[in-house]
């Protein structure tokens, strides 16, 4: 399937029908607004800026415009942090249909998770993975290129990676993406925010990150005294990962990093899995 990378056609967000667009815009204001819905102090939000909820509103309008996500779907979110996806999709999710798997590294936020977002929705899991990065969790017991997720077979619709390619190395990302294939059931879609650097991107005076080439190539990165902190990749490379694990670019959605208009900060890719493989 061939990837349409054009400048001209940042957003790829899906139509919905009115009536859909209607209902989500006044459950992203409904969320917004609810103050009861569980919050982490400031301080204790170790990943990611800006506001807890709003980005974690403004993602779940990305999840179903761009993702196509129902309520009745199964999710995984790999690198739920401290629940920044999870909380708003605590009210969207049917929770006599759906259910959410959420895994991460870093131990605080899981048990932050557990103690504050389980406790009220109970089909809504967190677990640590114990998986290394040298930024998140440096003396982690398992390569992030040995990854096995701990999940049977085909078992959730929609897999998010949100501001988690942006942290891996090309090898890492290829090994989730091969676990995604082996976890999404036919027609499950993937979610995954990355930096795709095209020709002309890092020459944008308005970029953010400034990206430089990295040691490898293919890789950019934000700042090369830690080239994990942001890392872009090559048009094509993180495309090509995904095919070769079996699953089919649906979607790209351009991001505001490089400068221009767009709906959502980082670039967006949809795969899917097949619904038959041959």
């Amino acid at each position: 399937m061939n990837v349409q990378f054009d400048l001209t056609n940042a957003s790829s967000a899906m139509k919905l029908h009115p009536d859909s667009e209607s209902s989500l815009t006044h459950l992203m204001e409904e969320i917004s607004q609810n103050a009861s819905l569980p919050a982490p102090p400031p301080e204790n939000v170790f990943v990611g800026d800006g506001d807890y909820r709003a980005i974690g509103v403004e993602y779940l309008g990305h999840f179903v415009r761009i993702g196509g996500l129902k309520p009745f779907e199964s999710v995984l979110d790999i690198g739920c942090g401290i629940g920044r996806m999870a909380v708003p999709l605590t009210q969207y999710l049917d929770p006599e249909k759906a259910f959410y798997e959420g895994i991460d590294p870093v131990n605080a936020g899981v048990e932050w998770c557990v103690q504050n977002i389980s406790s009220t929705y109970p089909h809504f899991r967190f677990c640590r993975v114990d998986i290394a990065h040298e930024l998140y969790n440096p003396g982690g017991a398992i390569a992030g290129h040995e990854i096995v997720l701990p999940f049977a077979d085909e078992k959730f619709d929609f897999v998010t990676m949100v501001s988690v390619a942006t942290h891996l190395p090309e090898a890492e990302i290829s090994a989730y993406a091969r676990e995604i294939m082996r976890l999404l059931t036919p027609g499950g879609r993937l979610f995954l925010t990355a930096f795709i650097v095209a020709a002309g991107d890092p020459d944008r005076p308005t970029a953010r990150p400034r990206f430089t080439r990295g040691t490898k190539p293919g890789t950019w990165y934000g700042d090369p005294l830690a080239p994990l902190g942001a890392i872009g990749f090559d048009a094509g490379i993180i495309e090509s990962s995904l095919k070769e694990a079996g699953l089919q670019i649906q979607r790209l959605s351009l991001g505001h990093w490089r400068g221009i208009e767009s709906a959502h900060y980082q670039d967006i890719i949809i795969a899917v899995k097949p619904e038959s493989i041959t």
